[in-house]
């Protein structure tokens, strides 16, 4: 599995349908789906699984919010929900022939916490099968959003999903590992522990801690001692910087500032700078509507990727669903 910051093909969204996703506040979202569609179009190529009904409204609002159309392509697959990072397939690339093939594991929304996620589980499938790429299933369940590599054999993952018995309760630690070795190419797996507060997905790495370069890792930190989220962030903190490369090298930790808390009806939503994008020739930042920290993250984002565009996009209303940026979108390598 290529790392993120490596050339790529397309981007893959699946088109927002199911209302309870973002209970009471809906309505911006398509709309936001559509300006993320644009954003992307200006790099590269930007796959939609949308069900062909959908079609005709969504290319309006991707239309009116500047889009390239010549980049955006609209896939007749029906979707439970909108987390492609999650449902999507996993690409990996052959080393030697550089061939692109798709991975299809299991998904079971989050532990079945939703009751329906069939037509989720199959996008894998369609997508490799629209695209005429060779795909290889595997009957784990795992979902994009709790790992993360650095292309240079190390993955990062959380106990807390990964080691969830509402995931694979068959499988041991060690068979998960094996597994995560042999389909995604990785060679050593560094375990973090708990995610943040509000995350549904049983603490995803992609809302914590992500590689920005072969040897290097953000991490979100929160500095209220009081929060809910210090002690788990901080925990994960002294993991990663007791963690070594390949090489035997100690990573680079850039510390990546939290938010201030973000509630939906009172309930702590899983705000995080580090649910970022990174596509070809840029990064695409959730903000958060606070000016000071939105400014402070973009900077240290800046200063991890030397040389591509920090785009921050406004994701107070996409995070009601409980994700942002990174959790609606898979990377499809060139």
């Amino acid at each position: 599995m290529p790392a993120e910051w490596e050339a790529q093909a397309a981007v893959w969204l699946s088109w927002p349908r199911r209302h309870a996703t973002w209970p009471g506040n809906f309505r911006p979202i398509p709309r936001k789906f559509a300006e993320i569609v644009a954003q992307i179009s200006r790099y590269e190529a930007i796959c939609v699984n949308i069900e062909r009904a959908l079609q005709p409204g969504a290319l309006r609002l991707i239309q009116h919010a500047g889009a390239d159309l010549s980049r955006v392509m609209l896939y007749d697959h029906p979707t439970d929900d909108a987390w492609c990072r999650d449902h999507g397939p996993i690409f990996v690339k052959h080393r030697h022939t550089g061939e692109v093939a798709a991975l299809d594991w299991q998904f079971n929304a989050w532990g079945r916490k939703y009751e329906a996620f069939a037509r989720d589980n199959a996008i894998p499938s369609l997508v490799a099968r629209s695209l005429g790429m060779r795909s290889f299933a595997n009957e784990m369940v795992l979902e994009g959003g709790s790992i993360d590599v650095n292309g240079a054999g190390s993955l990062l993952t959380t106990e807390a999903c990964l080691l969830n018995p509402n995931r694979n309760p068959h499988l041991s630690r060690s068979q998960i590992e094996r597994n995560l070795r042999d389909y995604l190419g990785v060679r050593q797996i560094l375990w973090l522990g708990h995610g943040i507060v509000g995350d549904d997905t049983d603490g995803h790495v992609d809302d914590m801690s992500r590689f920005y370069c072969a040897d290097g890792i953000v991490t979100a930190m929160e500095r209220n001692e009081r929060d809910q989220n210090y002690r788990a962030l901080r925990e994960n903190f002294d993991r990663l910087r007791s963690f070594s490369t390949l090489g035997r090298r100690k990573f680079q930790i850039v510390e990546l500032p939290m938010p201030r808390p973000c509630y939906a009806k009172r309930q702590r939503l899983p705000a995080s700078y580090a649910n970022f994008l990174v596509i070809n020739g840029a990064v695409l930042m959730p903000t958060f509507r606070q000016p000071r920290r939105d400014a402070e993250a973009k900077e240290t984002l800046a200063g991890c990727f030397p040389g591509r565009e920090i785009v921050p996009i406004d994701c107070s209303d996409l995070v009601w669903g409980r994700g942002t940026l990174h959790c609606i979108s898979q990377q499809q390598p060139a």
